[in-house]
């Protein structure tokens, strides 16, 4: 009985994604292919972010390799300080990737447009905890991110963060390192400009410069809109040392010079402790890293719920229409690696979050056999509730053990 409700539900998992799946609202802002919008899923309420990925814009790019690494890496990443990936479908004009709504904005906007730039210590040291924490759970998969900035760490409704924007994420295989100027330009390590090899390192220099920025108010190496050539922005990273203000007390400007240590090897984070010895330091003596971890620890700041932390629609820049490409069955086999539907662990959680798994999980009176899993009786009527919306057949859930395999509509 229970197996054959799990296979139901396994079943139920597997079915295909498409863009009748979700209602779309309005967009939230645009990443690197095409615009990012709001989205929910149809059957059970649950909200997303959609971003999309122009078919005809990765084309002209030549932009599939890192579509379907950002994807991959998604897919596998489980943690709740990193965005996680629940759908992946298709439309005739885009991919489309279906991701944990972050409805606080980014950090970005929270430390320049809210009052004076910047955040108090405590702020400031709540976030590099739950940042440290990300760091640390894509290590482990041996995932280096490489772009760690305060545009891609985006707040929640309840003031937590996630990591985002997984492109230029790599994995690097078991005792091998890497090689690759990628990044942005004011936040890439040295060994980074100086197209060394490395594993990890670049995301301790990424955490100390954004430490440095959120209680300084502005990034080490370039200040706030200054203009200033790409080329003497790199100089500075190799040559010169970043220069604290007041803001700073001894702990704060402790972990900023230990995280932006020109040599990679006396950095902290790459002494061969990775992500305990930097939650070791001193700074993070009142953070309960386990309680951090299990969603136990209140963050400072709250978001209010009625706020928009981002841009006016009408400011963001719309893409322009690409022209001169053409889209053929060549392409279909990009497609297909990419649209793969629904993740495991983020849809039953869905399931679980919107309560639709106790509603649907329902057994016969005293523990009996449920009808819909009694191959014996007939299948009750359709309902046009909780079990229709979720998988829009005529009879849901039918039942697994049928001995009719030439009729699809009775099995699995």
């Amino acid at each position: 009985m229970y197996f054959s409700r799990f296979l139901q539900w396994k079943w139920l998992e597997r079915q295909p994604a498409t863009k009748n799946t979700f209602r779309h609202y309005r967009v939230l802002g645009k990443g690197g292919f095409g615009e990012v919008c709001a989205c929910q899923v149809r059957a059970t309420g649950k909200m997303y972010a959609c971003k999309k990925l122009e078919k005809k814009r990765i084309k002209k790019r030549k932009g599939e390799n890192m579509a379907l690494n950002e994807k991959k890496i998604l897919e596998k990443v489980n943690s709740r300080f990193v965005v996680s990936l629940a759908y992946a479908y298709e439309t005739k004009e885009a991919l489309c990737l279906v991701l944990t709504i972050m409805n606080g904005g980014d950090l970005k906007f929270h430390i320049y447009n809210m009052g004076n730039p910047g955040f108090d210590e405590k702020r400031a040291i709540f976030y590099a905890a739950e940042i440290c924490c990300g760091l640390e759970d894509l290590h482990k998969e041996r995932i280096v991110y490489r772009d760690l900035k305060p545009e891609n760490i985006l707040l929640d409704d309840h003031g937590h963060i996630r990591i985002s924007d997984l492109g230029l994420a790599v994995q690097i295989p078991e005792d091998e390192t890497i090689r690759g100027r990628v990044g942005t330009v004011g936040y890439m390590a040295p060994e980074v400009i100086n197209n060394e090899r490395y594993t990890f390192s670049p995301d301790w220099w990424g955490l100390g410069c954004l430490i440095y920025e959120m209680i300084q108010g502005q990034s080490p190496f370039r200040k706030r809109k200054e203009k200033v050539k790409r080329e003497e922005v790199d100089r500075r990273v190799r040559e010169d040392t970043e220069e604290y203000s007041d803001k700073f007390s001894e702990e704060p400007r402790s972990i900023c010079k230990m995280l932006l240590t020109k040599d990679p090897k006396q950095r902290l984070g790459c002494r061969g402790g990775g992500a305990s010895e930097v939650k070791q330091h001193p700074i993070f003596r009142h953070i309960n890293f386990k309680r951090l971890e299990a969603n136990m620890w209140d963050p400072p700041f709250v978001p209010d719920p009625r706020a928009v932390y981002c841009k006016d629609v009408l400011d963001i820049e719309q893409f322009s229409t690409v022209k001169g490409v053409n889209l053929d069955p060549t392409d279909d086999d990009f497609y297909s690696k990419f649209v793969t539907g629904s993740v495991s662990i983020p849809w039953q959680n869905e399931m679980i979050d919107t309560e639709c798994f106790k509603e649907v999980n329902a057994f016969g009176t005293d523990g009996t056999l449920s009808p819909v899993l009694d191959s014996n009786k007939p299948n009750p009527p359709p309902k046009r509730g909780l079990l229709y919306r979720l998988c829009r057949r005529e009879v849901c859930f039918k039942s697994s053990f049928s001995d009719d395999e030439d009729d699809p509509s009775k099995t699995l």
